[in-house]
């Protein structure tokens, strides 16, 4: 890696979109610091902190942002959110369908949509933080907002909202930046820079507190630091790791010449659902602790013990955590791969598995591959999700800074934006570079 990026750096050409991207990402932490009008950020750290909902998760993805109450505090979560949303609509209506196969001019009316719904998703996650800090008090028990009263009140209503939406709006605009002249996806890149740009004061309070525990808790530290490399490692190796598919072409003759012939292989990911399916099991679990922000906690009763099964020092939590992965796996995966699909386009271009009849049997043969890897995939995003909750449960650690979805994202999109400048330089062929 280490080494592409050093050739990459040689090409005048790909070290401006380095640079650009680079200026982007500053920009994008700058913004992380400005703050809300009317906010006083004392009281929200301690209502995010060690709690499980939806805005733990949507300080985990901005970096820390949303807990100080900055202008970019929601991050890039509204258009995550709404990229979900838009995809599994576009399997529902056939409109959408349409779209996605019309090619280019097709994608970007879908991204236009995706946009728009980004917007209305902002706005709500907007007066649901202000909803929220309306009833919050910090340490002391002052008010979070500084005016909560008359007129005063729905001034700095209006301001609150608009101001977080429009700096989710602005998140958009320099992902947009970056994917135009710069290198890698720009949503991914700013998602990866706020996660890297958390992990040194992440580490830093994880280990004080272990460090404040006894001699038995430091002894800890360097099986901490081993751990977190062994799981980057294995990361890594998962998600380089696929199922290579014989295909082979069959040979026809135009006019005098031959065509088709070859060998090839189709390629199919283990890891091809991504950190998706723990995004989709991490809002769905979050939705007990977060209407509790809204209602408040009972203190006994039928509602109270169900609550308690939420928290994440729960078995029943890191049970249903797991299942819900690999069943969101399965689906996420069965509507984005189509064998059906796969075994038409191998027949159409006269290709075919060897020993597997075309059509049919085709498409059958792709989907034993596919469940069983589905399987082997969601089993793994599944043990990274849970390991620092168990690996913090077995060693007494809080505030473990090793969480598993922030380090598959941040792996993921260090090895894509890898692998397009390994391609960027190969289409240069410049001699020696990927040597």
């Amino acid at each position: 890696m280490f080494q592409t990026l050093k050739n990459a750096w040689k090409v005048a050409d790909i070290r401006k979109k380095i640079l650009f991207t680079l200026l982007i990402v500053i920009i994008y932490r700058l913004g992380g610091f400005i703050p809300v009008p009317f906010v006083r950020p004392e009281g929200i750290a301690s209502m995010i902190e060690g709690s499980n909902n939806i805005f733990s998760t949507l300080n985990l993805f901005s970096g820390g942002t949303f807990s100080r109450a900055t202008l970019l505090c929601l991050s890039i979560s509204p258009y995550i959110n709404a990229q979900i949303i838009i995809q599994l609509l576009t399997f529902a209506i056939p409109a959408l369908e349409r779209m996605a196969k019309e090619g280019e001019t097709g994608r970007a009316k879908l991204d236009k949509i995706t946009k728009y719904t980004t917007l209305g998703i902002s706005l709500f996650q907007a007066w649901a933080y202000y909803l929220t800090l309306s009833h919050t008090t910090d340490e002391a028990g002052n008010p979070v907002l500084f005016y909560t009263e008359g007129l005063s009140k729905i001034l700095s209503a209006v301001v609150i909202i608009l101001a977080i939406t429009a700096g989710a709006m602005m998140i958009i605009w320099l992902g947009a930046q970056i994917d135009k002249h710069g290198i890698g996806n720009g949503i991914s890149m700013l998602l990866f820079a706020g996660i890297v740009a958390n992990l040194p004061t992440s580490f830093g309070t994880a280990f004080t507190a272990m460090a404040q525990q006894g001699p038995a808790q430091i002894a800890l530290i360097p099986v901490v630091i081993v751990v977190f490399v062994l799981m980057i490692a294995f990361i890594v190796f998962m998600d380089n790791a696929e199922r290579r598919v014989p295909i082979q072409y069959a040979k026809r003759v135009v006019g005098r010449k031959m065509y088709g012939g070859q060998s090839t292989y189709l390629p199919i990911k283990i890891a091809m659902a991504g950190v998706l399916p723990i995004i989709f099991a991490m809002s769905f679990m979050s939705i007990p602790q977060t209407i509790v922000l809204f209602t408040g906690r009972p203190k006994s009763g039928f509602w109270a013990g169900f609550l308690n099964l939420f928290e994440t020092t729960h078995p029943f939590y890191a049970t249903l955590y797991f299942i819900l992965i690999i069943l969101f796996s399965y689906f996420y995966i069965s509507m984005q791969y189509n064998p059906v699909e796969i075994a038409n386009n191998l027949r159409q271009n006269s290709g075919g598995i060897p020993g597997i009849r075309p059509g049919k049997p085709t498409s059958d043969y792709i989907t034993r591959i596919l469940s069983r890897l589905i399987l082997v995939g969601a089993l793994f995003l599944g043990v990274v999700a849970l390991f620092p909750i168990v690996f913090a449960q077995v060693t007494h650690i809080g505030n473990l800074a090793l969480g598993g979805t922030s380090i598959l994202i941040v792996v993921s999109v260090a090895l894509e934006t890898v692998r397009q400048l390994e391609s960027m330089l190969m289409m240069r062929h410049h001699k020696g570079f990927l040597e």
